[in-house]
Parts: C-alpha cells; structure tokens; sequence
C-alpha cells in the first residue's frame, strides 16, 4: 500500500440504503468523514444519532483523528449528521460551492423568506478543481453536478466518493428528475468519473440491493465503465438522456424528500425550537409537479 491509498470504512444505513464512510490515511491516522446519516423516523418524528455515534465509536476504536466532514450534496433521502458531528468533534464541515443555487432553488419551495443562501452554514465551500489533504493523502474535487445542481466527487488518492451519480453496476444510475437535476449534464459528470484511472476505486452513496444481493459500494472505474447497466447500454448522451428521462418519469420521490433538504440546506441543522420548546418540519403541498405516484 502506497501512502496515497487511504483506508476506507463504510457504514450502510438500511433505512435509507445509503453508505457512510471514514475515510483515514493511515500514516498519520488522520481522517474525513463523507455523507453521514443522522437518523430519522418520519412516521414517528423522531430523530436519534445512532448511525452517527457507530462512526464516532469507530473513530475512538482506531484512534482516528477528524480532519474533514464532507456532504457530496444536499441529499433527498435522508438527513445529514455534518452538523451534529460538528458539534463532536470540532471538525470543519464542507460541500460544493453550488449549494448556494440549492439553497435559492428550495427557499422558494419552503417559502422561507429569511434563509440565507450564501452557504455560510458550512466551514468551506468547494469549487471545481480545489484541493486539500486527509493527513498526508491528496485530495481533490471534481464538479459533478446532474443528479443535483451541487454534487461533487471526492478523489482521495486512489479512491473517489461518487456520491449518487454511479451505483453498483448491476444498479446503474442517478436519477435525474429533481428540481435543477440533468440527465445530460449527469452523462457528462459520469464521463468525467470514468476518465479516471482504470483501477481509482469508486465508493457509491446508496446500494439498493437488487435482486435481493448484499450491500456493495465500492467498484472501479474499469468495471462500472464495462459493466454498469446503463452506461454499457448507452453508447451516446442522447441514447443516456432518453433511457434516464423515460426512467425517472416512472419513480415516486424519495419518502422523505421534503422533510430531509429542509435540514440538509441549512448544514444538517434541525429547525430551531419554537416557543413550546418543539422543532417542526414545513413542507409544501403539491409543489413537485407530475412525480410519479408510489
């Protein structure tokens, strides 16, 4: 193993199928947490920092030290712990540089006149190109947008955190249908993914398990190149566009799209107490014209 080879621990959260990971340079023993889940009962309303805390315990167990919370994007389906693991650790919290349009885009959707959208929830606001370290690796970002104006790709040495945009091979694709996402724009992020090196290990955010399979997330891009079932189908951006376009008109919103990018806009901040001592969720009736019907 070369230094530039982190460690890579993933957690799959089976209530949102999503993957969490730790990502640690093992010379320095420093570390990122990316995409971490705080947990939520939408039927119940209740939240809790379960998932957070096993990262947390994994993080006193191997002795790691956070560098880095990373979000690769606002996501749809579940809330971020960013904020909470903040609050734990000291660590400074990072996304994509477009979560300001994110932010503009939804504020009109919750109707909140006094939101900020400057992005200032975050420590740092990533542009395309930007670099950083985890301890001693290199680390860089790439623009991925089309699933969401603000997705990003994470390429840590050998490894690239590629969000929603690529799943498993045998599962192919991101969706790209909600408000400011873009199949063409997502067939030219996926391109940009698979000019990287053969061998660059890919970690997907979500595995929906099909056919009933165990968890996997973590491919390369030579395998997703010659196996993915979308991409080796689809031998231009047009073919892409329409086999994604026709797709995503048959899928119902994810479950808890409205409660969770209230919170994921404004950093994984929860709403504030309101008089009673209660937070509460707002969200709109009838605003995601035509999403298909589960």
């Amino acid at each position: 193993m070369t230094e530039e080879w982190p460690l890579v621990k993933a957690f799959f959260d089976h209530r949102t199928s999503s993957i969490q990971y730790v990502v640690a340079d093992p010379a320095t023993r420093k570390c990122a947490i990316i995409d971490p889940v705080l947990d939520f009962d939408e039927k119940s309303g209740a939240t809790a920092t379960s998932s957070a805390d096993a990262i947390l315990d994994y993080l006193r167990e191997e002795g790691l030290e956070v560098e880095w919370i990373l979000d690769t994007h606002p996501h749809a389906d579940h809330f971020s712990a960013a904020f909470y693991l903040k609050q734990k650790t000291g660590a400074p919290t990072a996304i994509g540089s477009r979560i300001v349009e994110v932010q503009e885009l939804w504020k009109g959707y919750y109707n909140w006149p006094d939101f900020r959208c400057d992005g200032s929830q975050w420590d740092r606001l990533f542009a395309e190109g930007d670099s950083f370290v985890i301890g001693s690796i290199p680390a860089r970002v790439l623009f991925s947008p089309g699933h969401t104006l603000a997705s990003i790709t994470y390429v840590i040495g050998d490894a690239a955190f590629v969000h929603d945009t690529l799943f498993m091979p045998d599962s192919g694709t991101a969706r790209a249908d909600f408000p400011g996402g873009s199949a063409s724009r997502l067939w030219r992020s996926i391109q940009e993914i698979l000019r990287l090196p053969d061998q660059t290990r890919l970690f997907t955010g979500h595995d929906y398990q099909p056919g009933g399979r165990e968890p996997l997330w973590e491919s390369t891009v030579a395998e997703q190149r010659a196996n993915n079932i979308h991409i080796s189908r689809c031998r231009s951006e047009a073919d892409f566009v329409a086999m994604r376009e026709a797709r995503d008109k048959t899928l119902p919103m994810p479950r808890l799209i409205l409660h969770a990018l209230q919170v994921n806009i404004n950093g994984g901040r929860l709403p504030e107490p309101e008089a009673n001592g209660r937070r509460y969720l707002k969200f709109p009736i009838d605003a995601l014209d035509g999403a298909a019907w589960s």
